[in-house]
């Protein structure tokens, strides 16, 4: 049987979300490894699991808890409206690009304006150390997948978006002035996506370093080009969990990953609770 279309699919999705909220989000935000805890700042939270939702992809990874969370954010202004999502799914668990990418594109379709993407990733720059804040503001698809491939949709957008301005410098400017004001040091670097699920080796860290990474990860760059496909403002955090290979001095695991997250998320919280109103 031929699959519905990613345009179908959406709205399959999107149709049976808004059978479960009322709210109207005007903002998504993406919680990586261990950040889901800002879900819980939100009032009148609809939570929804992602495998109650048609066609959405269930992540499985120790960290996320796989679910979307839509409410009301307070703000100095009013409370804002948005879509968490606790938890993304991976390239290394087996999914497309393309099913990376759908739950941003779900969030566009249900009408937010922004994006917001957090990760936790391994420091390249050596100036980098575990706990820093780090601000994305390129990045280096080396995971050898797109979201785009195939045929495109121009329902959906163009076939060439444009990146130059992936990372949108208005929102960018809102996490930098909010950092500042919460006295929160706020790094600017480059992220390298690679396809996991291994960590990366010592020489490979050392390219990436050559070609310009600041951080290196397994996720976040498939949702951009979604998110910028449909015409959709992001911005883009990064937590540093660790050094990277051949700078941490000693093996790289996934628990120290979570143990960081759960040390530094509530700071994250924090500074996504104060800039995400101002893109209302």
């Amino acid at each position: 049987m031929k699959r519905a279309s990613l345009a179908d699919r959406l709205a399959y999705a999107v149709a049976w979300i808004r059978g479960r909220t009322d709210v109207q989000p005007v903002a998504g935000v993406v919680l990586g490894s261990g950040l889901g805890g800002f879900a819980a700042r939100l009032a009148r939270p609809v939570e929804i699991p992602y495998q109650e939702i048609p066609e959405f992809p269930v992540s499985r990874v120790p960290g996320h808890a796989a679910r979307l969370v839509v409410g009301e954010l307070p703000g100095a202004g009013g409370p804002v409206p948005i879509v968490t999502m606790q938890g993304r799914v991976h390239g290394y668990e087996g999914w497309s690009a393309e099913e990376v990418s759908f739950g941003v594109r779900v969030m566009a379709r249900l009408g937010v304006r922004s994006l917001w993407l957090t990760n936790a990733a391994g420091g390249v720059n050596p100036e980098l150390a575990p706990g820093d804040l780090v601000r994305i503001t390129d990045h280096l698809n080396l995971t050898g997948q797109n979201p785009l491939t195939g045929r495109n949709d121009d329902g959906l957008g163009t076939r060439f978006p444009d990146m130059t301005g992936a990372y949108d410098p208005a929102l960018g400017a809102a996490l930098d002035e909010e950092a500042a004001r919460l006295g929160e040091p706020l790094k600017h670097g480059v992220y390298a996506a690679v396809s996991g699920p291994s960590y990366e080796t010592p020489a490979e860290i050392r390219m990436l370093r050559t070609l310009g990474a600041d951080l290196v990860g397994m996720s976040t760059v498939h949702e951009v080009i979604a998110a910028r496909h449909m015409r959709l403002p992001v911005a883009a955090l990064s937590l540093v969990a660790n050094r990277a290979a051949g700078l941490a001095g000693g093996p790289l695991s996934h628990a120290d990953v979570q143990r960081i997250a759960a040390e530094r998320g509530a700071r994250i919280g924090e500074l996504l609770a104060a800039a995400v109103p101002r893109a209302r």
